[in-house]
C-alpha cells in the first residue's frame, strides 16, 4: 500500500480513477438530491448535464422583429395601410434592418394621408447555434496564442539564466518574486496600460504563466549534471556549444514538463481574463450565468473548463513521451 515505486497496471489506474470520480458523483448526488444543500448553490448532476446539453446546442433565439420609416417609393404608393408585402418583396425591403431571414413585413401610417408609411419587419433566425462550442473556441484561441507568447519568451530567458550564473544572479531578484506575486491583481494595471480589448487578456494569460515557466526552465538546466558540460568541453566544444549540444538536450524533457505545467495555469486565469468585456468566452458564458443565478450553467462551464485543461494536459504529455521516449515515467 505504501510504496511510492509500485507500478501499476494500466487497468488499475483507470479502475481506481472510475472509483474515486464515481464516489464524488454519488455524495454530489446524494447532497443535492435529498435536498441537504439547495439547488441555488449546488445543481444536481443532471441538472447541470442538461444545461450543457442546452448550452452545446440551441435550435434558435426569439424571433427578431424591427420598424423603420418607409422611403416614398413606389412600394409606399401601391401599397394599402397594414398590408402585406409580397414574398418576394420582404427581403429586399427589410435587408437593412434586420439580418436574420425574413418571415413577414408589413406598411403602417399613422396618417393614411401620408405619403411615407412604417416598414415592419420580422425575421426568424435559422438553424441552432451552440453557445458552449462558441465559448470554448474563443477560449482556445486565447489560451494558444498566449501559450505561444509564453514558449517563445520565456523559454530562451530561462535558458539563459540557467547557462549563465552571472544573468542568472542579476536577472533572479527580478523574476523569482513573482512566483509569489498575486498576478490577478495587475489585471486593473493591465487594463489602464492597455484597455479592455484582446491584447489585454492575452497580456494576462501570458504574465500568469511566464512567471512560473522562467524559473523552472532555468531550474531546469542548472539540474543538469555538471559532468555533461566538462565532457563537451573537453572533446573541444566551445562553452556555448557545450550548452547547445549538451546540457540543453538533456534538459528538454524538464522544460517540456515546465510548458506543460504553464499551459495548465493559463486555464486557471482564463475565467479572470474573460471576465472583463469579453463578447465571448467560458468565462464570459460563467459571469452571464452567475448574474441570472443559473448554477447549472455556472457548473457546466466551470467543468468544460476542467475537462479542456486535462485534454491539453494529456496532449501534451503524450506529444513529450513521443519526444523524449528516453524518460522513464512511473
Amino acid at each position: 500500500m505504501w510504496n511510492p515505486y509500485e507500478i501499476l497496471s494500466g487497468a488499475t489506474r483507470t479502475k481506481l480513477g472510475i472509483a474515486a470520480v464515481a464516489s464524488i458523483v454519488v455524495l454530489w448526488s446524494a447532497l443535492s438530491g435529498t435536498g441537504a444543500v439547495s439547488a441555488d448553490r449546488l445543481p444536481a448532476p443532471w441538472s447541470v448535464l442538461s444545461a450543457t446539453g442546452q448550452l452545446a446546442w440551441s435550435a434558435g433565439t426569439e424571433p427578431v422583429t424591427d420598424e423603420a420609416p418607409l422611403p416614398q417609393t413606389a412600394l409606399a404608393d401601391t401599397l394599402a395601410q397594414g398590408e402585406a408585402l409580397a414574398a418576394e418583396q420582404c427581403p429586399s425591403a427589410c435587408a437593412e434592418l434586420i439580418s436574420t431571414p425574413v418571415t413577414d413585413c408589413e406598411v403602417d401610417w399613422t396618417d393614411e394621408e401620408a405619403p411615407e408609411g412604417i416598414l415592419w419587419c420580422k425575421g426568424e433566425p435559422s438553424g441552432g447555434q451552440s453557445l458552449l462550442l462558441t465559448a470554448t473556441m474563443w477560449s482556445v484561441g486565447r489560451v494558444l496564442f498566449a501559450g505561444i507568447l509564453v514558449v517563445l519568451i520565456g523559454v530562451p530567458i530561462g535558458v539563459t539564466m540557467g547557462a549563465s550564473a552571472r544573468i542568472n544572479a542579476a536577472l533572479s531578484p527580478l523574476v523569482d518574486p513573482f512566483r509569489s506575486a498575486p498576478i490577478v491583481a495587475i489585471n486593473p494595471i493591465l487594463v489602464m496600460w492597455l484597455g479592455i480589448g484582446e491584447t489585454m487578456k492575452i497580456v494576462f494569460l501570458m504574465m500568469g504563466a511566464i512567471v512560473y515557466l522562467v524559473p523552472m526552465v532555468r531550474d531546469a538546466i542548472q539540474a543538469v549534471p555538471q559532468t555533461y558540460w566538462v565532457s563537451a568541453r573537453d572533446l573541444g566544444a566551445t562553452p556555448g556549444e557545450a550548452i547547445w549540444h549538451s546540457v540543453l538536450p538533456m534538459a528538454m524533457p524538464r522544460i517540456a514538463d515546465a510548458v506543460i505545467v504553464s499551459v495548465s495555469i493559463m486555464w486557471t486565469y482564463i475565467t479572470v481574463a474573460e471576465y472583463i468585456n469579453a463578447e465571448q468566452g467560458l468565462g464570459q458564458l460563467i459571469q452571464n450565468a452567475r448574474r441570472f443565478s443559473a448554477m447549472d450553467q455556472v457548473f457546466a462551464g466551470i467543468f468544460v473548463i476542467i475537462a479542456l485543461a486535462l485534454v491539453t494536459y494529456q496532449g501534451m504529455t503524450a506529444a513529450k513521451r513521443w519526444l523524449y521516449p528516453w524518460e522513464n515515467e512511473v
